[in-house]
C-alpha cells in the first residue's frame, strides 16, 4: 500500500499550528481541506479551492521582502503559485520563488511552513470564485538580489519590511511581516 502524499502536508499543518496555536480557525480549516480532498493540490479543485505554495523570500539581510504586483490580481503580494498537482508545497514555493523573480540563488530560511493563509479569488474568465489555501515559506536570496520582472506581474520591488504596510494592508502580508521580525 502506498502512502497518502497528503500525510507530509498535514504534519507541516499541524507543527504550523504548534508553533501559532492562535491561528487555530484558519489552520485547522486548512487541515480539514487536506484531509477530505485527495486532489486538493489540483488547480482546477474549484470547489471550495485549491492549495497554493507561496515564498515570503527576504534579502541576504532579511531587511527587505521581494514582492510582485500582480498583473491578474493587481496587488502587492509575496511571490507564489498554484501546486498544480505537486503535495510538495515547499518545492512549489521555491520554484515560483525562482520562476516568478529570476534570482540565480535562494536558500532555505527554514523548511517549515511560515505562515497559512486561506484567500478568496474572484472569478475570472471561466475561472469560477474559489479559495486559495496557501503554505508559504520563508527563502532568502543569496549574492545576486537583481530580480527579472516575468509575464505573471506589471512589477518586483524589493520592500523594506518596516515598509510593508506603504504597499499593502492585506492581514496575512501584515502577519507575515510581525513573524519575520520574531525568527
Amino acid at each position: 500500500m502506498t502512502a497518502d502524499p497528503r500525510q507530509p502536508l498535514v504534519a507541516l499543518l499541524h507543527a504550523y499550528l504548534h508553533r501559532y496555536p492562535q491561528e487555530q480557525a484558519e489552520v485547522q480549516r486548512c487541515i480539514d481541506f487536506v484531509r477530505h480532498h485527495p486532489n486538493c493540490c489540483d488547480r482546477q479543485l474549484w470547489q471550495p479551492g485549491h492549495l497554493t505554495g507561496s515564498a515570503w523570500l527576504v534579502n541576504t539581510a532579511g531587511t527587505h521582502v521581494l514582492l510582485t504586483h500582480h498583473r491578474k490580481l493587481d496587488l502587492w503580494i509575496q511571490l507564489g503559485g498554484h501546486a498544480d498537482g505537486n503535495p510538495d508545497l515547499r518545492a512549489v514555493a521555491l520554484a515560483e520563488a525562482y520562476e516568478e523573480s529570476g534570482l540565480p540563488q535562494l536558500e532555505w530560511v527554514t523548511t517549515e511552513v511560515f505562515d497559512v493563509a486561506i484567500h478568496q479569488v474572484p472569478t475570472r474568465g471561466s475561472d469560477p470564485a474559489h479559495e486559495h489555501f496557501d503554505l508559504r515559506f520563508a527563502i532568502r536570496a543569496v549574492g545576486s538580489e537583481t530580480y527579472a520582472v516575468g509575464t505573471e506581474s506589471h512589477d518586483l520591488a524589493w520592500v523594506p519590511i518596516e515598509h510593508l504596510a506603504d504597499y499593502t494592508q492585506e492581514a496575512s502580508m501584515l502577519r507575515m511581516a510581525r513573524k519575520w521580525h520574531c525568527v
